[in-house]
């Protein structure tokens, strides 16, 4: 950035306001002319609110797209459908397709150089966001702080699934009623889904998850974090199952690509589908996340993933099985370490006090607002000391006894099926259930693997038994502790052995000859019901009622107390906004990193004995001779990820990274280790986003994939401009005053 430009910015800044940084917020996109917009352009946003969302015409919103109901985001990047997203976000579905053509594309890379080359991905879905409606009023009219919890809960259910069912226009779209700050607030959110979604394009997993888990939630990072889709619709442009007669969908808008790079201090905003934060989230809870829930988390994920690595270091065919389970785990069991110590370094839970302090003292001050907000700490207090004795037992349930061995969801999901297909009337299972329980069984078992799983349920078990009260145990445990006397080897081995859900040849053999009395028999059935039963009624007398109550008083409150603050709410896979810039950071006294990574680091890492640190063949002799095709900057460098100061959280994968004009400049993949606390606490001077800088992509697909047809797809900016606004769509307007806005 020139000199004058960061005049000028630092200008408008001043002017606007007492001051612009990095902005704690992910912001719902419907609102941002209200509250934001200002702020925005000071930032350097050449846009309107109105740009970035709209109803009545095409608008940044119709190029951002959820993945499988929020998993991750992605984003349109031609006029033919073509979408753009993370490695890591289609990684499961890339994993599949090797499996199912025995090709390993997670190794190999993937790339369809014509459209018929294309691969269907099953079980995988994408929605564009049509619209967002307030209906605060009609789902909260007459209920206060006094109407009984219960009433309210029932009478919220009911006038939420009335809204939602008679938004879908006879089925063409998907709804949903959210609930913001804790039940303050309600937004309708109305999706045109489409499920006919086809694997374009993916570098091999050297390059798109180069780095591991080593370089997992790190800075410097030299990850090509991307892959490419392409969605196909009817001969209407509208969602149709799967069918060779389908055309690449026709979005509203896509998202011209950005061929100029980005320099420390320009505009950066990210649209997306953040899952979850916890930003109001009270000192009494994360006493008890950094004493208890986070380092059981870790514990059990440990050993979790030291077992699996085992097996998959001794087999490439389970590698390939477990790619992404082994992914899945290691993500968070890092996340749950680096937030611990985040929250300690950030003294987040003294921040918390000081806050509640106030609050309280703000209460107390005025007798309507003491009888209305004066216990809500307390009532907070009181479910936290409750539940702290069960909050390790709490945590080992999930981790170790429902998703540790896959055994246990694979029965209790299956085992239900099975339950649900038997004809009690007939005594026996009709013909098309057993139909539906044999292919249900023959896709249950490509990505499992018995003798893993069995090692991985005697080791988590083994703990189990070891760290968690006898009094806090699943019911099944007084078997094992019985009749196996405490062996959980010799459980194991007999559930293994018998179970009808161990392996494809027991359910087969079952479906052969189905029996309901085998079921209720069935060892891996008796352990599935029993520690999900005690997962569904919990620990304790803790009032959850209570619990929902006091943060719904205390978020409501706080904003009171603040008028004149902007409260963004928690995320809660909705289409949200953040804005910030390009910036660097300090991590750490006499530390500083650099924006940007280039080229040069990955053959600096570069380690062959190391499989998350092997550069392919072709990328090091392209990165040696400098062929960069155009794709480097200004001082010849290639740059491969860079970092901005947004605010994002799980749900952004595959987010785009977009610049003031509207263009396309990266896509986020990451945060920063020094900022794990983040989903707790926004901490601006270290909180940083990792992106992947588009650039690298194009040079990824164009020099080292020669995927040019994907390249000729795109609208490349070679030049600065502004491209919006597209054509207005065939719909009748809406008036400003019909949109309802947050009081």
């Amino acid at each position: 950035m020139n000199t004058m430009k960061k005049l000028l910015i630092l200008l408008i800044a001043f002017t606007s306001f007492s001051a612009v940084k990095a902005n704690e917020g992910m912001w719902l996109v419907s609102l941002l002319n209200k509250m934001n917009e200002a702020e925005m352009k000071g930032l350097g946003l050449n846009l309107s609110a109105q740009d970035i969302y709209d109803i009545n015409n095409a608008s940044l919103k119709d190029a951002i797209v959820r993945l499988n109901y929020g998993q991750c985001t992605a984003e349109m990047i031609s006029d033919q459908g073509l979408v753009l997203t993370n490695h890591h976000c289609a990684y499961d579905a890339i994993q599949t397709l090797a499996i199912q053509n025995g090709d390993d594309y997670l190794t190999k890379g993937f790339w369809a150089y014509e459209k018929n080359q294309e691969m269907p991905i099953t079980d995988f879905v994408v929605s564009f966001l049509e619209r967002i409606e307030d209906v605060s009023a009609r789902v909260l009219e007459g209920i206060d702080h006094t109407t009984p919890e219960a009433d309210r809960a029932a009478l919220i259910a009911e006038r939420s699934k009335a809204i939602m069912e008679e938004s879908t226009n006879d089925g063409m779209y998907e709804t949903e009623v959210k609930s913001f700050f804790y039940g303050n607030e309600f937004y309708l959110m109305v999706y045109k889904t489409f499920s006919d979604v086809r694997l374009v394009g993916n570098p091999p997993e050297a390059i798109g998850k180069f780095g591991g888990d080593t370089d997992n939630w790190m800075w410097p990072r030299h990850t090509g974090d991307f892959s490419m889709l392409r969605i196909y619709a009817d001969a209407n442009n509208n969602p149709a199952g799967y069918s060779d007669s389908n055309k690449p969908y026709a979005p509203k808008h896509h998202l011209p690509v950005s061929a100029l790079g980005v320099e420390e201090g320009d505009y950066a905003m990210i649209m997306g589908y953040p899952g979850s934060t916890d930003r109001y989230l009270s000192s009494f809870g994360v006493k008890q996340a950094i004493d208890l829930a986070n380092p059981a988390v870790v514990e059990v994920r440990d050993l979790k993933l030291k077992t699996m690595k085992s097996h998959m270091d001794e087999d490439p065919q389970v590698r390939l099985m477990y790619a992404s389970k082994y992914a899945g785990v290691a993500n968070y069991w890092k996340y749950f370490i680096g937030q611990t110590k985040g929250l300690k370094r950030l003294n987040v839970f003294g921040q918390k006090q000081d806050i509640e302090r106030d609050f309280q003292q703000w209460a107390n001050a005025d007798e309507k607002r003491k009888d209305k907000y004066g216990s809500a700490l307390k009532m907070m207090e009181d479910y936290y000391n409750a539940t702290t004795p069960y909050v390790k037992a709490d945590k080992y349930l999930l981790e170790a006894g429902i998703t540790g061995a896959d055994i246990v969801l694979k029965a209790w999901r299956m085992g239900n099926g099975i339950q649900i297909s038997y004809d009690d009337e007939a005594k026996q299972f009709p013909a098309d259930k057993l139909a539906g329980l044999k292919a249900q069984g023959e896709g249950s078992y490509s990505e499992y693997n018995e003798m893993l799983d069995k090692d991985l349920f005697v080791k988590v078990m083994t703990m189990y038994m070891k760290n968690i009260p006898p009094d806090q145990m699943p019911d099944i445990f007084k078997t094992i502790n019985g009749k196996y006397k405490g062996n959980v080897q010799k459980f194991a081995d007999k559930m293994y052995d018998k179970s009808i859900f161990a392996n494809q040849e027991n359910f087969d053999a079952f479906i052969a000859k189905p029996k309901m009395k085998t079921l209720s028999k069935d060892l891996a059935w008796q352990f599935a019901n029993s520690v999900i039963a005690l997962y569904r009624t919990g620990f304790g007398d803790a009032d959850a009622v209570a619990y929902d109550q006091s943060y719904r008083l205390f978020v409501d409150g706080l904003r009171k107390m603040n008028p004149s603050k902007n409260y963004s709410p928690d995320a809660n896979s909705t289409m949200r906004v953040t804005y910030g810039s390009v910036q660097d950071y300090f991590p750490a006294d006499a530390k500083h990193y650099d924006y940007i990574t280039t080229h040069k680091g990955i053959l600096e890492k570069e380690d062959p004995s190391n499989p998350e640190f092997i550069v392919p063949g072709k990328l090091k002799e392209l990165i040696e001779k400098e062929d960069f095709g155009g794709y480097a900057d200004a001082n010849g460098d290639l740059i491969v990820c860079f970092l901005t100061d947004n605010d994002i959280t799980g749900g952004n994968s595959g987010s785009p990274v977009i610049n003031g004009d509207g263009h396309l400049i990266g896509l986020a993949f990451d945060g920063n280790w020094e900022a794990m606390s983040g989903d707790i606490a926004f901490e601006p001077e270290l909180q940083r986003t990792i992106s992947v800088d588009i650039r690298y992509v194009l040079f990824i697909i164009d020099k080292f994939a020669g995927a040019t047809n994907l390249i000729e797809e795109m609208d490349l900016v070679t030049e600065r401009k502004t491209v919006l606004k597209e054509p207005a769509l065939e719909m009748a307007p809406v008036e400003d005053e019909d949109i309802p806005m947050m009081d």
